[in-house]
């Protein structure tokens, strides 16, 4: 963690971010496109840990939100990632609504389809099994939780920027990612304990 408890990561860029937003919001395309390689990553995972499977379509409403939207946005590139997940959030939690009204019907997977790319098939399948299984963890964790974590963690958002998103006090969130990272941590010693017993 960095200065003020906020991910290294997030410090590191939100100066290139900033300076991607406002050139886009001029119109510079490529700036756009650097703003949605520095972000979307984070806001994928904040995403799919509130809708699960669904969350490229989810965070693909939400770009289309943003892109429209972002001659409104004011602010730095810290700023950026707060908005950005705010609208995340909202269209997750109108995916999640239509979802409980209308049940999906099962669908074939795209990815059965997909040709293999340039990288290494097991290494990805090891990355994807590590980041469907700690999401997996983070999904059972109570909501208030949940988002406390995704935000502070994998988006990057600092407490006061969180606590903007979720429309809560930053020290209630503070204290859900605290309790959050708490309860994963005893999860994940269960799971070690129960899985050196099998041996």
């Amino acid at each position: 963690m960095g200065q003020g408890g906020e991910p290294r990561r997030a410090q590191a860029y939100d100066g290139e971010l900033g300076a991607a937003v406002a050139r886009a919001q001029e119109g510079d395309e490529e700036a756009f496109a650097v703003a949605y390689r520095l972000v979307q990553p984070g806001l994928l995972g904040y995403v799919r840990g509130l809708v699960g499977e669904d969350a490229e379509d989810v965070a693909s409403e939400a770009w289309l939100e943003i892109a429209r939207d972002l001659g409104r946005f004011r602010g730095d590139g810290a700023g950026f990632r707060g908005w950005t997940a705010t609208i995340a959030r909202h269209r997750a939690l109108d995916h999640l609504r239509r979802r409980r009204v209308r049940p999906q019907a099962a669908t074939l997977e795209q990815d059965v389809l997909e040709l293999p790319g340039p990288y290494s098939t097991h290494d990805q399948a090891l990355e994807s099994m590590t980041t469907e299984r700690a999401l997996g963890l983070v999904r059972r964790l109570p909501r208030d939780q949940a988002e406390a974590v995704l935000l502070r963690v994998v988006v990057g958002l600092d407490g006061p920027a969180a606590a903007r998103v979720l429309g809560k006090r930053p020290g209630a969130v503070r204290t859900a990612a605290y309790r959050g990272l708490k309860r994963l941590a005893r999860q994940l010693e269960e799971e070690a304990r129960d899985g050196a017993g099998e041996r």
